[in-house]
Protein backbone atom coordinates (compact mmCIF):
# COMPACT_ATOMS: atom_id res chain seq x y z
CA UNK A 1 0.00 0.00 0.00
CA UNK A 2 1.13 3.59 -1.14
CA UNK A 3 1.74 6.08 2.10
CA UNK A 4 -1.23 8.32 2.30
CA UNK A 5 -1.49 11.48 0.39
CA UNK A 6 -3.74 14.70 -0.27
CA UNK A 7 -5.99 12.88 -3.48
CA UNK A 8 -7.81 16.81 -4.35
CA UNK A 9 -4.88 18.92 -4.27
CA UNK A 10 -5.45 20.64 -8.04
CA UNK A 11 -9.40 20.75 -7.26
CA UNK A 12 -8.06 23.07 -3.84
CA UNK A 13 -5.74 25.52 -5.22
CA UNK A 14 -8.48 26.34 -7.75
CA UNK A 15 -9.93 29.25 -5.55
CA UNK A 16 -8.60 31.21 -2.79
CA UNK A 17 -4.87 32.45 -2.02
CA UNK A 18 -2.95 29.64 -4.21
CA UNK A 19 0.52 30.71 -3.02
CA UNK A 20 -0.12 30.14 0.63
CA UNK A 21 -2.43 27.22 0.33
CA UNK A 22 -0.02 25.08 -2.23
CA UNK A 23 2.91 25.47 0.74
CA UNK A 24 0.61 24.82 3.45
CA UNK A 25 -0.73 21.52 1.48
CA UNK A 26 2.42 20.46 0.59
CA UNK A 27 3.69 20.51 4.38
CA UNK A 28 0.68 18.60 5.28
CA UNK A 29 1.34 16.04 2.86
CA UNK A 30 4.82 15.24 3.48
CA UNK A 31 3.10 15.03 7.47
CA UNK A 32 0.86 12.72 6.60
CA UNK A 33 3.20 10.45 4.17
CA UNK A 34 5.91 10.49 7.38
CA UNK A 35 3.32 8.88 9.28
CA UNK A 36 2.90 5.21 7.12
CA UNK A 37 2.98 2.61 9.51
CA UNK A 38 4.33 0.24 7.08
CA UNK A 39 7.33 1.81 6.18
CA UNK A 40 8.42 2.35 9.83
CA UNK A 41 8.12 -1.07 10.50
CA UNK A 42 10.18 -1.97 7.41
CA UNK A 43 12.84 0.36 8.75
CA UNK A 44 12.78 -0.47 12.52
CA UNK A 45 11.89 -4.10 12.25
CA UNK A 46 14.06 -6.84 11.00
CA UNK A 47 15.26 -10.60 11.40
CA UNK A 48 18.54 -11.24 12.31
CA UNK A 49 19.41 -15.06 12.31
CA UNK A 50 16.97 -16.25 15.29
CA UNK A 51 16.67 -12.80 16.40
CA UNK A 52 13.62 -10.20 16.25
CA UNK A 53 15.22 -6.96 16.40
CA UNK A 54 13.27 -4.05 16.96
CA UNK A 55 14.80 -0.36 17.20
CA UNK A 56 18.13 -1.92 18.20
CA UNK A 57 16.30 -4.63 20.75
CA UNK A 58 16.62 -8.23 20.59
CA UNK A 59 13.83 -10.83 21.03
CA UNK A 60 15.14 -14.20 20.80
CA UNK A 61 12.12 -16.68 18.75
CA UNK A 62 12.10 -19.66 20.84
CA UNK A 63 12.46 -23.47 18.82
CA UNK A 64 9.02 -24.47 18.16
CA UNK A 65 7.25 -21.02 19.81
CA UNK A 66 4.91 -19.29 17.54
CA UNK A 67 4.63 -15.25 16.40
CA UNK A 68 1.62 -13.94 16.53
CA UNK A 69 0.01 -10.67 15.61
CA UNK A 70 -3.07 -9.36 17.63
CA UNK A 71 -4.57 -5.69 17.18
CA UNK A 72 -7.12 -3.50 16.30
CA UNK A 73 -7.16 0.45 14.84
CA UNK A 74 -6.74 2.63 12.41
CA UNK A 75 -2.99 2.29 11.76
CA UNK A 76 -3.26 -1.62 12.11
CA UNK A 77 -3.08 -3.01 9.00
CA UNK A 78 -0.25 -1.46 7.50
CA UNK A 79 1.84 -2.67 11.02
CA UNK A 80 0.39 -5.98 9.85
CA UNK A 81 1.51 -5.85 5.63
CA UNK A 82 4.85 -4.07 7.05
CA UNK A 83 5.28 -7.25 9.57
CA UNK A 84 4.49 -10.11 7.17
CA UNK A 85 6.55 -8.25 4.67
CA UNK A 86 9.79 -8.37 7.28
CA UNK A 87 8.64 -11.48 8.83
CA UNK A 88 8.06 -13.74 6.10
CA UNK A 89 7.17 -17.54 7.20
CA UNK A 90 8.72 -17.05 11.19
CA UNK A 91 4.66 -15.62 11.42
CA UNK A 92 2.60 -17.96 12.41
CA UNK A 93 -0.78 -15.74 12.11
CA UNK A 94 -3.23 -13.90 14.13
CA UNK A 95 -5.94 -11.21 13.24
CA UNK A 96 -6.75 -7.67 13.19
CA UNK A 97 -9.80 -6.02 13.15
CA UNK A 98 -10.22 -2.57 11.39
CA UNK A 99 -13.33 -0.61 10.03
CA UNK A 100 -12.66 -1.27 6.37
CA UNK A 101 -10.60 -4.07 4.87
CA UNK A 102 -9.72 -2.11 1.96
CA UNK A 103 -6.11 -3.63 1.07
CA UNK A 104 -6.34 -6.46 3.34
CA UNK A 105 -5.45 -8.28 0.15
CA UNK A 106 -2.20 -7.77 0.64
CA UNK A 107 -2.43 -9.74 3.99
CA UNK A 108 -1.76 -13.47 3.86
CA UNK A 109 -0.93 -14.92 7.15
CA UNK A 110 -2.68 -12.58 9.24
CA UNK A 111 -6.86 -12.44 9.25
CA UNK A 112 -8.36 -9.48 8.94
CA UNK A 113 -12.00 -8.64 10.43
CA UNK A 114 -14.63 -5.53 10.35
CA UNK A 115 -15.95 -3.68 13.01
CA UNK A 116 -17.69 -0.46 13.50
CA UNK A 117 -16.06 3.22 14.79
CA UNK A 118 -16.51 5.57 15.79
CA UNK A 119 -19.36 3.85 17.87
CA UNK A 120 -18.85 0.52 18.58
CA UNK A 121 -21.60 -2.35 17.21
CA UNK A 122 -22.38 -6.18 17.78
CA UNK A 123 -18.94 -7.30 15.58
CA UNK A 124 -16.86 -4.95 17.62
CA UNK A 125 -17.50 -7.15 20.73
CA UNK A 126 -16.93 -10.60 18.98
CA UNK A 127 -13.76 -8.73 17.67
CA UNK A 128 -12.57 -8.06 21.51
CA UNK A 129 -13.57 -11.92 22.04
CA UNK A 130 -12.17 -13.62 19.26
CA UNK A 131 -8.41 -11.38 19.78
CA UNK A 132 -8.96 -12.95 23.69
CA UNK A 133 -9.38 -16.00 22.73
CA UNK A 134 -6.61 -16.38 20.56
CA UNK A 135 -4.07 -14.09 23.59
CA UNK A 136 -5.33 -16.89 25.97
CA UNK A 137 -3.89 -19.77 23.43
CA UNK A 138 -0.77 -18.61 24.06
CA UNK A 139 2.67 -20.42 25.61
CA UNK A 140 5.85 -19.03 27.31
CA UNK A 141 7.42 -20.08 24.28
CA UNK A 142 5.40 -17.76 21.86
CA UNK A 143 5.73 -14.08 20.76
CA UNK A 144 2.49 -11.59 20.55
CA UNK A 145 3.31 -8.64 18.62
CA UNK A 146 0.24 -6.56 20.19
CA UNK A 147 -0.42 -3.73 17.61
CA UNK A 148 -3.43 -1.38 19.06
CA UNK A 149 -3.87 1.76 17.52
CA UNK A 150 -6.15 4.67 17.68
CA UNK A 151 -9.84 3.68 17.38
CA UNK A 152 -9.34 0.33 18.60
CA UNK A 153 -11.33 1.19 21.65
CA UNK A 154 -15.09 1.04 19.60
CA UNK A 155 -13.14 -1.79 17.13
CA UNK A 156 -12.84 -3.50 19.53
CA UNK A 157 -15.19 -3.50 22.59
CA UNK A 158 -16.29 -5.91 24.66
CA UNK A 159 -18.61 -4.74 27.78
CA UNK A 160 -17.74 -6.12 31.34
CA UNK A 161 -20.51 -8.49 32.95
CA UNK A 162 -23.88 -6.58 33.52
CA UNK A 163 -23.34 -4.22 30.86
CA UNK A 164 -25.25 -4.64 28.30
CA UNK A 165 -23.86 -3.85 24.18
CA UNK A 166 -26.15 -1.06 24.05
CA UNK A 167 -25.14 0.52 27.23
CA UNK A 168 -21.50 0.50 26.11
CA UNK A 169 -22.51 1.73 23.13
CA UNK A 170 -23.93 4.63 24.46
CA UNK A 171 -21.58 5.35 26.47
CA UNK A 172 -19.27 6.29 23.71
CA UNK A 173 -21.88 8.20 22.49
CA UNK A 174 -21.89 10.14 25.62
CA UNK A 175 -18.40 10.18 26.12
CA UNK A 176 -17.74 11.17 22.26
CA UNK A 177 -20.14 14.42 22.18
CA UNK A 178 -18.71 15.38 25.37
CA UNK A 179 -15.85 17.69 24.38
CA UNK A 180 -13.77 15.76 27.15
CA UNK A 181 -10.01 15.17 25.79
CA UNK A 182 -9.88 11.13 24.68
CA UNK A 183 -7.34 10.72 27.69
CA UNK A 184 -10.60 11.36 30.03
CA UNK A 185 -13.09 9.71 27.48
CA UNK A 186 -10.61 6.45 27.59
CA UNK A 187 -9.76 6.57 31.05
CA UNK A 188 -14.02 6.12 31.58
CA UNK A 189 -13.90 3.02 28.72
CA UNK A 190 -11.45 1.37 29.87
CA UNK A 191 -13.44 0.57 33.26
CA UNK A 192 -15.84 -0.45 31.75
CA UNK A 193 -14.18 -3.02 29.73
CA UNK A 194 -13.48 -6.57 29.75
CA UNK A 195 -10.78 -6.15 27.17
CA UNK A 196 -8.85 -2.27 27.83
CA UNK A 197 -6.88 -1.52 30.30
CA UNK A 198 -4.23 -4.34 30.34
CA UNK A 199 -6.79 -7.38 30.09
CA UNK A 200 -5.17 -8.23 26.65
CA UNK A 201 -2.35 -9.01 27.50
CA UNK A 202 -2.50 -10.67 31.37
CA UNK A 203 -4.79 -12.58 29.12
CA UNK A 204 -1.69 -13.61 26.78
CA UNK A 205 0.77 -14.32 29.76
CA UNK A 206 3.56 -16.37 29.81
CA UNK A 207 3.99 -15.06 26.55
CA UNK A 208 6.57 -12.40 25.53
CA UNK A 209 4.30 -9.37 24.42
CA UNK A 210 5.47 -6.64 22.24
CA UNK A 211 3.50 -3.46 21.42
CA UNK A 212 3.97 -2.24 18.15
CA UNK A 213 1.92 1.33 17.86
CA UNK A 214 1.46 4.47 16.50
CA UNK A 215 0.48 6.95 19.20
CA UNK A 216 -2.57 9.29 18.60
CA UNK A 217 -2.45 10.65 22.16
CA UNK A 218 -1.05 14.10 23.30
CA UNK A 219 1.96 12.95 25.46
CA UNK A 220 1.90 9.67 23.70
CA UNK A 221 0.75 8.26 26.77
CA UNK A 222 0.84 4.19 26.04
CA UNK A 223 -2.46 3.78 28.32
CA UNK A 224 -4.32 6.00 25.87
CA UNK A 225 -2.07 4.65 22.72
CA UNK A 226 -2.56 0.76 23.26
CA UNK A 227 -4.25 0.44 26.22
CA UNK A 228 -5.61 -3.26 25.66
CA UNK A 229 -1.89 -4.50 26.13
CA UNK A 230 -0.30 -1.96 28.88
CA UNK A 231 -0.78 -1.35 32.59
CA UNK A 232 -3.86 1.15 32.98
CA UNK A 233 -2.67 4.24 34.50
CA UNK A 234 -5.70 5.24 35.57
CA UNK A 235 -8.34 4.11 38.13
CA UNK A 236 -12.33 3.26 38.99
CA UNK A 237 -11.99 6.48 41.29
CA UNK A 238 -10.69 8.55 38.25
CA UNK A 239 -13.09 7.84 36.07
CA UNK A 240 -15.89 8.33 38.49
CA UNK A 241 -14.27 11.78 39.11
CA UNK A 242 -14.56 12.74 35.50
CA UNK A 243 -18.06 11.81 35.09
CA UNK A 244 -18.91 13.43 38.15
CA UNK A 245 -16.89 16.15 37.58
CA UNK A 246 -17.76 17.39 33.78
CA UNK A 247 -21.92 16.76 34.99
CA UNK A 248 -21.97 13.26 33.11
CA UNK A 249 -23.30 10.64 35.58
CA UNK A 250 -26.88 10.86 34.84
CA UNK A 251 -25.90 10.62 31.07
CA UNK A 252 -24.49 7.51 30.88
CA UNK A 253 -27.07 4.34 31.31
CA UNK A 254 -27.76 3.08 34.59
CA UNK A 255 -25.98 -0.29 33.76
CA UNK A 256 -22.82 1.73 33.48
CA UNK A 257 -23.39 3.71 36.67
CA UNK A 258 -24.19 0.49 38.54
CA UNK A 259 -20.69 -1.26 37.19
CA UNK A 260 -18.87 1.78 38.02
CA UNK A 261 -20.36 2.05 41.65
CA UNK A 262 -19.64 -1.73 42.48
CA UNK A 263 -15.68 -2.14 40.34
CA UNK A 264 -13.01 -3.24 42.34
CA UNK A 265 -10.15 -0.31 42.96
CA UNK A 266 -7.45 -2.84 41.52
CA UNK A 267 -7.06 -3.05 37.40
CA UNK A 268 -5.11 -6.22 35.96
CA UNK A 269 -1.55 -6.65 37.52
CA UNK A 270 0.60 -6.53 34.17
CA UNK A 271 3.87 -7.48 36.99
CA UNK A 272 4.25 -11.07 36.00
CA UNK A 273 4.06 -9.90 32.05
CA UNK A 274 7.12 -9.98 30.01
CA UNK A 275 6.13 -6.81 28.56
CA UNK A 276 7.61 -4.06 26.22
CA UNK A 277 6.61 -1.31 23.56
CA UNK A 278 8.21 0.30 20.64
CA UNK A 279 6.20 3.81 19.45
CA UNK A 280 7.35 3.28 15.65
CA UNK A 281 5.34 6.78 14.71
CA UNK A 282 4.46 9.91 16.76
CA UNK A 283 3.72 13.13 15.97
CA UNK A 284 6.72 14.69 16.60
CA UNK A 285 7.27 12.35 13.02
CA UNK A 286 4.91 14.13 11.43
CA UNK A 287 6.00 17.60 12.74
CA UNK A 288 9.96 16.76 11.62
CA UNK A 289 8.73 16.05 8.31
CA UNK A 290 6.64 19.32 7.95
CA UNK A 291 9.39 21.40 9.30
CA UNK A 292 11.91 20.43 6.49
CA UNK A 293 9.33 20.30 3.49
CA UNK A 294 8.92 24.30 4.67
CA UNK A 295 12.39 24.70 4.91
CA UNK A 296 12.96 23.17 1.82
CA UNK A 297 10.33 25.48 0.21
CA UNK A 298 12.33 28.49 1.38
CA UNK A 299 10.02 29.22 4.47
CA UNK A 300 10.82 29.56 8.47
CA UNK A 301 9.39 26.94 9.95
CA UNK A 302 8.07 26.89 14.19
CA UNK A 303 6.82 23.46 15.72
CA UNK A 304 4.23 24.80 17.80
CA UNK A 305 2.89 22.03 19.40
CA UNK A 306 2.60 18.35 19.58
CA UNK A 307 0.10 17.78 22.03
CA UNK A 308 -2.65 20.53 21.32
CA UNK A 309 -6.21 19.04 23.23
CA UNK A 310 -8.69 22.25 23.04
CA UNK A 311 -12.39 22.63 21.47
CA UNK A 312 -12.04 23.20 17.67
CA UNK A 313 -13.23 26.68 17.27
CA UNK A 314 -11.06 28.15 19.95
CA UNK A 315 -8.32 26.51 18.03
CA UNK A 316 -8.88 27.59 14.87
CA UNK A 317 -9.31 31.01 16.20
CA UNK A 318 -6.02 31.44 18.28
CA UNK A 319 -3.92 29.95 15.74
CA UNK A 320 -5.22 32.01 12.85
CA UNK A 321 -5.22 35.10 15.05
CA UNK A 322 -1.41 34.53 15.91
CA UNK A 323 -0.80 33.84 11.87
CA UNK A 324 -2.88 37.06 11.10
CA UNK A 325 -0.67 39.62 13.45
CA UNK A 326 2.78 37.55 12.11
CA UNK A 327 1.59 38.40 8.36
CA UNK A 328 0.93 41.82 9.32
CA UNK A 329 3.55 42.74 12.05
CA UNK A 330 6.04 40.40 11.86
CA UNK A 331 5.30 39.12 15.21
CA UNK A 332 5.55 36.72 16.88
CA UNK A 333 6.69 34.73 13.58
CA UNK A 334 8.36 36.13 10.62
CA UNK A 335 7.02 36.23 7.48
CA UNK A 336 6.93 34.43 5.48
CA UNK A 337 6.81 31.01 8.02
CA UNK A 338 5.07 28.28 8.39
CA UNK A 339 3.53 27.21 11.77
CA UNK A 340 2.84 23.16 12.24
CA UNK A 341 2.11 20.96 14.70
CA UNK A 342 0.66 17.31 15.06
CA UNK A 343 -0.14 14.66 17.55
CA UNK A 344 -2.63 16.62 19.65
CA UNK A 345 -6.88 16.28 19.20
CA UNK A 346 -9.24 19.05 18.40
CA UNK A 347 -13.21 18.45 20.27
CA UNK A 348 -16.56 19.43 19.41
CA UNK A 349 -19.06 19.51 22.46
CA UNK A 350 -21.81 18.18 20.86
CA UNK A 351 -25.62 19.75 22.20
CA UNK A 352 -28.81 18.36 22.06
CA UNK A 353 -30.32 17.53 18.72
CA UNK A 354 -26.42 17.17 17.37
CA UNK A 355 -25.38 13.96 15.53
CA UNK A 356 -21.97 13.29 14.43
CA UNK A 357 -21.17 13.47 10.50
CA UNK A 358 -22.52 16.50 9.93
CA UNK A 359 -19.29 18.03 10.08
CA UNK A 360 -15.62 17.30 12.02
CA UNK A 361 -13.05 19.32 14.17
CA UNK A 362 -10.75 19.47 11.80
CA UNK A 363 -13.32 21.14 9.50
CA UNK A 364 -14.80 23.12 12.56
CA UNK A 365 -11.30 24.34 13.67
CA UNK A 366 -10.46 25.56 9.31
CA UNK A 367 -14.08 27.72 9.37
CA UNK A 368 -12.95 29.37 12.74
CA UNK A 369 -9.54 30.32 11.68
CA UNK A 370 -11.27 31.51 8.07
CA UNK A 371 -13.23 34.25 10.49
CA UNK A 372 -10.19 35.68 12.75
CA UNK A 373 -7.74 35.55 9.00
CA UNK A 374 -10.66 37.79 6.87
CA UNK A 375 -8.08 39.63 3.82
CA UNK A 376 -4.72 38.31 5.73
CA UNK A 377 -2.05 36.64 3.26
CA UNK A 378 -2.09 33.23 5.25
CA UNK A 379 -3.39 29.58 4.74
CA UNK A 380 -4.20 27.15 7.01
CA UNK A 381 -4.74 23.00 6.82
CA UNK A 382 -6.51 21.21 10.10
CA UNK A 383 -6.25 17.63 9.03
CA UNK A 384 -7.14 14.20 10.80
CA UNK A 385 -4.71 12.18 10.08
CA UNK A 386 -6.51 9.08 9.74
CA UNK A 387 -8.70 10.52 6.63
CA UNK A 388 -11.70 10.64 8.54
CA UNK A 389 -12.97 14.04 9.95
CA UNK A 390 -15.87 13.07 12.94
CA UNK A 391 -17.07 10.39 11.00
CA UNK A 392 -16.93 11.90 8.08
CA UNK A 393 -15.64 11.27 4.35
CA UNK A 394 -13.35 14.12 4.64
CA UNK A 395 -9.93 14.39 6.52
CA UNK A 396 -10.48 17.91 7.00
CA UNK A 397 -10.33 20.94 5.82
CA UNK A 398 -8.42 24.10 4.20
CA UNK A 399 -9.08 27.64 4.46
CA UNK A 400 -7.58 31.17 3.98
CA UNK A 401 -7.71 34.90 3.72
CA UNK A 402 -10.25 34.96 0.93
CA UNK A 403 -12.53 31.94 2.46
CA UNK A 404 -14.40 34.71 4.34
CA UNK A 405 -15.42 36.53 1.33
CA UNK A 406 -16.35 33.54 -0.54
CA UNK A 407 -18.39 32.18 1.93
CA UNK A 408 -20.73 36.38 2.07
CA UNK A 409 -20.50 35.75 -1.70
CA UNK A 410 -21.69 32.04 -1.58
CA UNK A 411 -24.84 33.51 1.09
CA UNK A 412 -22.53 31.02 4.16
CA UNK A 413 -22.61 32.07 7.93
CA UNK A 414 -19.60 30.65 8.83
CA UNK A 415 -20.37 31.24 12.80
CA UNK A 416 -22.92 29.98 12.37
CA UNK A 417 -21.73 27.27 10.91
CA UNK A 418 -19.14 26.48 13.68
CA UNK A 419 -21.51 26.95 16.23
CA UNK A 420 -24.03 24.74 14.97
CA UNK A 421 -21.61 22.16 14.65
CA UNK A 422 -22.51 21.77 11.06
CA UNK A 423 -19.00 22.29 9.12
CA UNK A 424 -19.11 19.90 6.93
CA UNK A 425 -22.41 21.99 4.89
CA UNK A 426 -20.49 24.61 4.69
CA UNK A 427 -16.93 23.06 3.77
CA UNK A 428 -18.73 20.81 1.28
CA UNK A 429 -20.38 24.06 -0.22
CA UNK A 430 -16.53 26.08 -0.27
CA UNK A 431 -14.97 23.26 -1.94
CA UNK A 432 -12.43 23.20 0.67
CA UNK A 433 -12.42 19.19 1.98
CA UNK A 434 -9.36 17.89 2.33
CA UNK A 435 -10.11 14.35 0.15
CA UNK A 436 -6.83 11.36 1.24
CA UNK A 437 -9.22 8.87 1.73
CA UNK A 438 -8.84 5.87 4.39
CA UNK A 439 -5.00 6.15 5.21
CA UNK A 440 -4.83 3.19 7.40
CA UNK A 441 -2.62 5.35 10.19
CA UNK A 442 -3.54 7.95 12.84
CA UNK A 443 -1.23 10.52 15.01
CA UNK A 444 -4.46 12.40 15.82
CA UNK A 445 -4.74 16.09 13.91
CA UNK A 446 -2.05 17.89 12.04
CA UNK A 447 -2.76 21.72 11.58
CA UNK A 448 -0.25 23.69 8.85
CA UNK A 449 -0.22 27.61 8.68
CA UNK A 450 1.20 29.31 5.57
CA UNK A 451 1.75 33.40 6.54
CA UNK A 452 2.86 35.65 3.94
CA UNK A 453 3.61 33.28 0.97
CA UNK A 454 2.47 35.26 -2.37
CA UNK A 455 1.01 33.75 -5.12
Amino acid sequence: MRPASVRNTELLLAHGLRGPRELALRAAAAGLAACDPQLAVERLVSLDGDDLVIDGSRYPLKPGGRVVVLGSGKASLKIGIGLERVLGDRLSGGTIVVRHCDGGSELKRIELAEASHPIPDERSAERAQQLLDQATELGPDDLLIACFTGGSSALTSLPPEGVSAEDKRELHRVMLGSGLPINDVNAVRKQVSAFKGGRLALAAAPATVINLTVSDAAGDVLDVITDPSVPNGTTVADALAILRGHGLWDAIPESVRAHLSAAPAENPDLSGVDLHTTLIVTGETACDAMRAEAVEAGAEAVVLSTGLEEEAGPVGRILAGLARESAAKGRPFPSPSVLVGCGGESTVKLGPGDEFGQGGPNQEAALAAATALDGAPVAVVFLDTDGSDGGTDLAGAVADGATASRAREAGIDLRAAVASHRSGEAIARLGDGIDTGPTHTNVNDLFVLAIGATD
